[in-house]
Formats: C-alpha cells, structure tokens, sequence
C-alpha cells in the first residue's frame, strides 16, 4: 500500500518531520511493504521555517534592519540560491515579538525592515519571494516596506514623512520616481488566512491594533488614518484596497503588499503545498495520513489539515488524521473527508506525560490504524 505522511507539528512536542518518523515505523511494524512518502507541511504559522527550508533547500541570510521601532537589528530570511526564491517571515524584522510589552504602540512602529529583506533578496537575485505576514507589531499599510523599496509618502507641503501608522491620515501624495525597477519582474506571494478588509469596523486598526498596544483613541485614529491611506492609493494606481479580501493583515500590509509590491495573496497551507509539489506527490496514495495537536474547529478553515482534504478530495484519496486531541464529532469529520481519526493523547490528563510520549503514542497509533487495513 501507498501512504503518504502530511502533518503540521504537535506543537510543544513533535515537529511535522518527527511526526513522518514515528508514524512510519507504526505502520511498517503492520505493514512492511508499505510504500511511505513523507511530506511534512505548515500553514505559516510556527514551524514554517523548517518547512520551508526543507523543500526548497535553502540557506539562511542575516541582515542588518530597523526594527519595528527604527533600531538597527539583524533579522534572517531564507534563500534559495538554485531557484532563486527567498522566503521572509515579517516577524523576524517588523514583529510584536521584538519588542517589549511596554514598547507596543503600533501609531508609531514601522514595517521598514521588513522591506530592508525584500530589497536584499532582490540584491541576490531572488525573482520569487514569499512572504509570510503573521505576527506584526505594525499598523502602517505598508509604508515601511515602500519607502524600503523607494516609495515615498508626501504630506500636503511636499516633505517626505516617515512611514508609521499615525502618519497615514497626512499623506498627501505617493512618490514613484525612485521605486526598485527589480519589483516589475518579481513574483511576490504573500501567505495570508484572513479575509479582513483594509479599514472599518472589522479591518486592520479595529480588530489587530489593540493586540499591538493600541488605546481605543488610537484605534479610531488609525481607522482613519487607513481610510484616508487607501483614498490616496486608489487615485494614485487605481486600485481600490478596500475590496481586497485581506487587505486588513499586518495592519494594512496585506493591501499595500498588493499595491506597492504588485503581489498576489494565497493562504498559507496553499504555498507550501506549491513548493512542496503536495499535488503530484499524492497521486498515486491509497492513504494520506495528516495530523496536528488537536483536531477543533479552527483545523477546517483554512489549516493544514484543510488543506490536505482539499487536495486528498480531488483525487478520490481517502485522509485519516492523527493527532493529540480531536474535539470534532466523528460525524462531521467524516462529511469535512476525514474517514479515520484517533486523539493519540486521549485519556492523558496531563500534558507534560503527553508531550513526553507523543512520539510513542503516535507510533502505536499508526500500528492499529495500518492493522484495521490488513
């Protein structure tokens, strides 16, 4: 028999490559013929890196960037020199995690170094970049990775301003004269799960700006500021952000990264399914085997998880899901495409033991799962 092994991490216990191991050797102790295929997978949350890395054989740079609050950092991206595709996690530049909680007041933080990658990537001769946009401490709409680029944002007396949340209500005019030539020719991606517009009650500034040290006033101002913002876009390159599903992630980024970068929005599991060629792997499957922490609610919409049915559906292939826990009724597991799903940490009530012996678990896991097909 044909399986192939596709699993996000157990987070806290297993990485999607420890999960492949130990699910193999359960199904060879029942099946010793079988034919194994591993291909671990993310969703650009944790454990995309190693991921990433994997598939695309990558090396990691190191550059010297602003952080979110313009001090000199060095951040890492990952760069495949062969393909020429760079992969860059927002975060390690321009995220909340690099700043103190005292520090996180996204009116007045910067997505510059994250553009300080882009441009670098560019330097190395990248024409695919892909980039992830999870964990901002940001609400500028983009400008900081612009004005990286050579945009540059006027107020209404011609001086250049600098490319924070709480100047977006004073841009007056976009500056194009300077932009890197080098982005025409790029293919940019970016990995994005949420639908949320640029501005308004369910946008960029209302729903992520007070996870970012934002008061109630400074939401409000920032609403604005991102209204006004995506005015000034739509005169200057006629292109309405605010009708773009997404525009709101990374507190406007998703937009800008459309405007300012000419990049497409694809969710997460959706990229890494590209470069891990997920599609042409599976084809000839009698079984995907898929797996996570815990099976809920969020696992159906838009995960990894998802992502495997989506593609397991396709080609007729059935999925059986191994994870710690499942919290969804078999019943509607079944009717999402999952036919066979076990919580290999049921019963366990505490987590430290479940961490301990996940990969035991998972193994004998495995075993009574390819014993059921014998």
């Amino acid at each position: 028999m044909n399986f192939v092994l596709a699993p996000d991490k157990f987070k806290g216990s297993l990485t999607g490559s420890q999960f492949c191991d130990a699910v193999a050797l359960g199904i060879q102790r029942a099946l010793p013929q079988a034919n194994i295929i591993r291909k671990p997978l993310a969703d650009g949350g944790d454990g995309t890196l190693e991921v990433v890395q994997k598939y695309l054989d990558a090396s990691t740079v190191e550059v010297s960037v602003s952080d979110p609050l313009f001090r000199p950092i060095t951040a890492t991206y990952l760069y495949a020199q062969e393909k020429r595709i760079a992969f860059i996690e927002m975060s390690e530049a321009s995220g909340y995690k690099l700043l103190k909680e005292s520090e996180r007041n996204c009116s007045v933080t910067t997505s510059l170094g994250t553009g300080t990658l882009i441009k670098d990537a560019l330097n190395r001769g990248a024409i695919q970049i892909i980039l992830g946009i999870g964990g901002s401490a940001t609400n500028d709409g983009g400008m900081g990775v612009a004005v990286a680029l050579g945009y540059q944002f006027l107020d209404k007396d011609g001086k250049q301003l600098s490319p924070i949340g709480e100047n977006l209500e004073k841009v007056h005019r976009i500056q194009t004269t300077h932009v890197d030539a080098r982005l025409a020719k790029a293919n940019v991606k970016v990995a994005c799960d949420v639908s949320n517009p640029f501005y308004g009650p369910d946008g960029a500034a209302f729903v992520y700006a007070p996870q970012k040290g934002a008061t109630k006033t400074d939401v409000m101002h920032l609403d604005k500021g991102l209204k006004h913002f995506a005015g000034i876009v739509q005169n200057s390159f006629e292109t309405d952000v605010q009708e773009i599903p997404g525009a709101g992630a990374a507190g406007g980024l998703g937009g800008g990264a459309v405007v300012f970068l000419g990049a497409s929005l694809t969710s997460g599991i959706d990229f890494i399914k590209e470069i891990a060629n997920f599609d042409a792997a599976i084809g000839h499957a009698d079984w995907i085997i898929t797996g996570e922490g815990k099976l809920d609610a969020q696992t159906l919409s838009g995960k990894t998880i998802a992502g495997v049915v989506a593609s397991a559906k396709n080609q007729d292939i059935p999925v059986a899901a191994l994870c710690g826990l499942v919290e969804i009724p078999k019943e509607v597991l079944q009717a999402s495409g999952i036919l066979y799903a076990v919580g290999v940490s049921e019963g366990i009530t505490d987590m430290d033991i479940a961490y301990r012996d996940a990969t035991k678990n998972l193994e004998e896991a495995a075993y009574r799962f390819a014993k059921t097909l014998t």
